[in-house]
């Protein structure tokens, strides 16, 4: 079974994304696993600090590996937003695929260094683990926004790209580029969508010769996430719009059966919900039907 890497390597050779999609339940993996299985495509759960300690790290990891060895499946598991090496440290030895180790917030030449620390660190534990830094300010908390930054002035330039690339050796990217964490109520109902920076992404790629993730990727406009692709983007981050979906479906089903109690009848619904949206972005990514 092909690891991420040659995964990730395929995907840029086809001129394809992988999806990676934010978890903290079995409604919401179940969701993501079926539809990546029904169109026979790789993909990534990932999970933050905040959802790895609500479903538990090696909890997480034992069930993707179960999935994975059960059913044969390109499923990979990542540490979403690491913001300590303690933290990091544990994924890597409960298994996970890769971790994003994300010192943005420190000063660039800070961020460097302790990544390139981490780096050595993390591949001291399994050196097939994927490290991806981040550089540049994409906003914080996957919800629902009353209004977005503006962190314009805090894009990724590409040469900070390479030097970040070539100081830290990680093997993946995030850089900022017009993206930004979660979306506005006015983007539920599709009126304003985001917009990312081509030309940028396509100098970032062209200076760093790195794997790059465009996180934040809830309620970008589609277009914008195909010419993405094209231009170096690798791994696409969804999270905000499957919690909407699970919310959504959750409220669908106490609507629809007001008297129920039992978890397994409701759940199916929220799950199904998600599964769409994953449905979608997966076959916008890999450019199936």
């Amino acid at each position: 079974m092909d690891n991420l890497r040659t995964s990730l390597t395929a995907a840029q050779s086809n001129g394809t994304a992988i999806g990676h999609f934010n978890i903290s339940d079995w409604v919401l993996l179940k969701a993501v696993f079926s539809a990546a299985q029904e169109l026979k495509v790789p993909v990534v759960v990932g999970l933050s600090e905040g959802e790895r300690g609500f479903l538990g790290v090696a909890q997480v990891a034992a069930l993707v590996k179960s999935l994975r060895e059960e059913q044969g499946a390109p499923i990979f598991l990542n540490a979403d937003h690491t913001h300590s090496l303690d933290s990091a440290i544990a994924a890597a030895k409960a298994g996970f695929d890769s971790i994003v180790f994300d010192l943005s917030a420190l000063p660039f030449e800070e961020n460097i260094k302790q990544t390139k620390q981490a780096v050595e660190a993390l591949k001291s534990i399994n050196p097939m683990i994927l490290i991806e830094g981040e550089i540049g300010n994409i906003g914080t908390g996957s919800e629902i926004h009353e209004s977005m930054p503006d962190l314009s002035s805090e894009l990724t330039t590409p040469e900070e790209a390479r030097q970040y690339v070539e100081g830290t050796g990680v093997d993946i990217l995030a850089p900022a580029v017009g993206n930004a964490h979660g979306m506005l109520q006015t983007m539920l109902k599709g009126d304003v969508k985001k917009h990312l920076d081509i030309t940028r992404i396509r100098e970032i790629k062209r200076a760093s010769g790195s794997f790059l993730t465009l996180h934040g990727g809830s309620g970008t406009e589609d277009r914008d996430l195909q010419e993405a692709i094209k231009a170096g983007i690798n791994i696409i981050h969804i999270n905000t719009e499957l919690r909407v979906a699970w919310r959504h479906g959750l409220e669908d089903a106490f609507a629809k059966q007001p008297r129920e109690v039992v978890p397994y009848k409701l759940l199916p619904v929220a799950e199904e919900a998600v599964k769409q949206v994953v449905l979608a972005r997966l076959r916008l990514f890999n450019q199936v039907q």
